[in-house]
This record gives structure tokens, C-alpha cells and sequence, in this order.
């Protein structure tokens, strides 16, 4: 197997049609029906208005765009113990470039950002088909809040502090 150094830096906003596109391929591989998955694309999809409330990083080797992660401040109303969290919003990874280590570096960039602004502990909402990389990060299953109003795939991953 050919071995790539992936990079991690912040994103611009001129990627974002790069962005974008990973998003897409990520979305498009979801284990869902055709249809959902083309309606529910534009949801998942970044804009310059994004840039403003998230922190957006991507993953690159070099040449191209292979993965982003973004994240922002959790609502406490969510956390458990209305805690401080930093929220995952998106990780995504281009299904060419999965199991490669990416996905995992991109988390432990927002576990990082958790660390560096002190929040409680670490957050995210997720695809069912997601549970088990997230569960490999060390994160744990969160009761769901109202599944009828909530996502059901919550996580959290404490920071630790004492």
C-alpha cells in the first residue's frame, strides 16, 4: 500500500468547493437510500456563513483535499450535566482515502481544540453507520435527549480534567 503524508491545516473559504466535494463522496457512500441521501446533500453541505460560526480544518496530501472536521461551542442544554463541550459538527473523510488514519487525525484535532479552550469534554452527533469509529475514539454512547426532536447518535468523550 502506498503510504501518503496527510496534512492538517485550517481551511480557507475559497476551498469550499473542495469541501464540498468531499462531503458529498462521504455522503454519497452513507449506507442509505439514493433518495435521502440526495435530498438530505445540501443540508451537510458548508457556506461562507459557516465559516463565520464553526472552525473548519481539512485534511490534504499534498494536492488534494481528502477530509474536513468542523466544530463549535455545544449547546450545554444538550451535554450531559450541561457541561462545556466543543460539538463535532462534521468529519468527513473522501471514501478513497478512508481507513487510512485520516478520520482518526481530523478527531484528534477537535479532541485537541478541546484541551486548548478547556471545554469539559468533546461531542457529536452522528450517522448510525458512524457508531463504530466513533466508539473507537474512546467516546460513549449519550442517552438520546427526544429521539422524535434529537438525534439518537449522540457521543460524548470526556476531556478529563481534574
Amino acid at each position: 500500500m502506498h503510504c501518503v503524508q496527510i496534512y492538517l491545516r485550517p481551511a480557507k473559504i475559497t476551498e469550499l468547493d473542495a469541501i464540498n466535494r468531499v462531503i458529498e463522496n462521504a455522503v454519497m457512500s452513507w449506507k442509505l437510500p439514493e433518495r435521502v441521501k440526495r435530498l438530505a446533500l445540501p443540508l451537510y453541505h458548508y457556506d461562507a456563513m459557516d465559516f463565520k460560526a464553526l472552525q473548519v480544518i481539512v485534511a490534504h496530501d499534498g494536492r488534494d483535499i481528502v477530509g474536513v472536521a468542523a466544530w463549535e461551542t455545544a449547546d450545554e442544554d444538550e451535554t450531559p450535566q450541561k457541561a462545556s463541550a466543543l460539538l463535532l459538527h462534521g468529519l468527513y473523510v473522501d471514501p478513497a482515502h478512508q481507513r487510512m488514519g485520516i478520520g482518526q487525525q481530523l478527531f484528534r484535532a477537535a479532541e485537541s481544540a478541546m484541551h486548548d479552550q478547556k471545554f469539559d469534554g468533546l461531542m457529536v452527533k452522528a450517522q448510525e453507520s458512524a457508531d463504530g469509529f466513533f466508539l473507537s475514539q474512546g467516546m460513549h454512547r449519550l442517552d438520546p435527549l427526544d429521539p422524535g426532536r434529537h438525534y439518537a447518535n449522540r457521543f460524548w468523550k470526556s476531556a478529563g480534567f481534574s
